[in-house]
């Protein structure tokens, strides 16, 4: 039986101080669990030395003393290809799951996820059933979405403060790579009592403490859009100003001290939203977005239009192309980095060093990059956004050609910067062209689509240990002439198609002006 949905509640309903531990919270869980899986690179080296499927080495393997077999490279490997592709098709599951019980029951199943992945994690060696490690890893992605996405809501928490927020969220989200990277240089030090069992039954206090918060301070329900908060002020001013007739045509029957306990109630509530937004909060807000819209050359380009429609336009397909050749090019290179760079670089020792290099990189990049990208995004039009998307991609994609020292630190700070600035354009992009409507199923089936196509690393892998005797350049190369061309196209397409939209609008505008001027007591065609 289905369970009635609750309705959103105003952030002014909850007292200030439960409102900034809830953010707090968040921020903390997020940091501690929601994207733990993306530390795979600096994980890697401890599930090696702890002999992770070790098992399926040959004993031609094993007599030579390899760092990892060739099987046990394909399976570590799938398991963090699992792990990606179940992240990005669970979106669409969450956003339902959200959507129907609130984002408290959300966040408990994901915090039973996290759960479920660490003790399978921990007990993975004494399970003979069936391979422990990738449901386990599995797992523990699947609870990242879950505990993630749900905290999104609480920019609604502060209106004014609501990029801040998300900013936050961001940051901490990307930053939770870090946690693998702790463990690795805890492992190098402690190795003895640090073991894989030992560390996930100790992370077993991260979804507990989520589970926890959920019940006792997260909200059970979302807090109210800036719009819905804008619309309740409306709604109660035209209530006080009808009460204000009623009382004025009928004095006599109108009791007073009722009427005014009913003003005061309605006028704390205006006042109340109106503090919460800020000064001229929604004013200001209704202005800010109008001026986004303006910039980014393509807003409302597939406006209205059915979610069939959208699929079938040259819109969504170069979008989803481009995704899923740029989202399979970039967990491939977290997944493969340190073997790429042993053959490019000709040495064990530098590749450990470039590998941990991106352990550091990768969690401090997406916190730096972050108060930049909605800048970015806010001010510069799309056109813009897409070029330096295809322009990065393809500098990153030359330097993993090249086998300097240079270019592999240059290729990993471009790439850690680029991570979360290449997701927030596309959700960004996904919003501008198709809408608020359809916009949940139209990046969820971007996401979704791209993710499945993520298994493909298996065979990259393959390709490179069998066909190109580890040379990572051929697979390189290949994805930056598909990154290449397909970025180039969309970028030329949303180019065009942006100019044709902004000469519509201002012949729309001028239409507009010539009529104005045609109705106008003594104007041109005037009385």
């Amino acid at each position: 039986m289905r369970a009635a949905r609750e309705d959103p509640v105003g952030a002014f309903e909850v007292s200030k101080t439960r409102r900034e531990l809830q953010v707090v919270t968040s921020v903390i869980y997020c940091l501690l669990g929601a994207g733990v899986v993306f530390g795979y690179a600096a994980l890697k080296p401890v599930l090696i030395e702890e002999g992770v499927y070790k098992e399926y080495c040959t004993e031609k393997e094993l007599d030579k003393g390899v760092r990892v077999c060739f099987e046990q490279e394909l399976r570590l490997n799938f398991m963090f290809t699992a792990a990606a592709v179940a992240t990005n098709v669970c979106a669409l599951v969450v956003g339902a799951i959200l959507d129907f019980y609130g984002p408290r029951v959300t966040g408990i199943i994901g915090s039973i996820f996290i759960g479920i992945g660490s003790l399978l994690f921990a007990y993975a060696r004494k399970i003979d059933a069936f391979d422990a490690y990738v449901p386990g890893y599995l797992f523990l992605a699947l609870g990242g979405p879950f505990i993630f996405i749900p905290s999104f809501q609480l920019s609604n928490a502060f209106p004014a403060s609501s990029g801040l927020i998300l900013s936050m969220l961001t940051g901490a989200f990307d930053s939770s790579s870090a946690v693998f990277l702790f463990y690795r240089l805890a492992y190098e030090r402690w190795s003895h009592i640090l073991s894989l069992r030992t560390f996930f039954l100790g992370y077993l206090v991260v979804p507990l403490f989520i589970l926890v918060v959920q019940i006792f301070i997260m909200p059970p329900t979302s807090y109210k859009t800036v719009g819905e908060l804008v619309k309740q002020v409306e709604e109660a001013e035209q209530r006080l100003a009808g009460e204000d007739r009623y009382a004025d045509e009928d004095d006599d029957e109108y009791d007073d001290d009722e009427q005014l306990l009913r003003r005061e109630r309605r006028e704390s509530v205006v006042s109340e939203i109106t503090s919460l937004l800020g000064s001229k909060g929604a004013s200001r807000h209704q202005q800010k977005e109008e001026t986004k819209r303006e910039v980014s050359g393509v807003w409302g380009a597939m406006h209205g239009k059915s979610v069939y429609e959208q699929m079938l336009s040259p819109w969504y397909i170069l979008i989803l192309l481009f995704t899923i050749v740029q989202m399979t090019r970039i967990n491939y290179f977290v997944a493969t980095i340190r073997p790429q760079y042993e053959y490019l670089l000709g040495s064990v020792n530098k590749a450990i060093l470039v590998n941990e290099f991106f352990d550091i990189a990768l969690p401090v990049g997406g916190l730096c990059a972050v108060p930049f990208i909605g800048m970015l995004l806010d001010k510069t039009a799309t056109p813009t956004v897409l070029l330096v998307l295809v322009g990065v991609a393809s500098a990153t994609g030359v330097l993993g050609l090249l086998r300097d020292i240079w270019a592999a630190y240059a290729n990993v700070i471009l790439f850690v910067l680029y991570r979360p600035f290449y997701y927030t354009a596309i959700s960004d992009y996904t919003a501008k062209v198709f809408g608020f409507q359809t916009f949940g199923t139209i990046y969820g089936s971007i996401i979704c689509v791209a993710g499945i196509f993520n298994f493909a690393q298996t065979g990259m892998d393959a390709a490179t240990a069998k066909w190109f005797h580890h040379d990572p350049r051929p697979i390189n190369l290949i994805l930056l002439i598909f990154v290449s061309v397909i970025g180039g196209i969309l970028w030329m397409w949303v180019t065009v198609k942006s100019k044709k939209l902004k000469r519509t609008l201002l012949e729309e505008e001028a239409n507009r002006a010539m009529a104005n001027e045609n109705i106008m007591p003594g104007g041109y065609g005037g009385f």
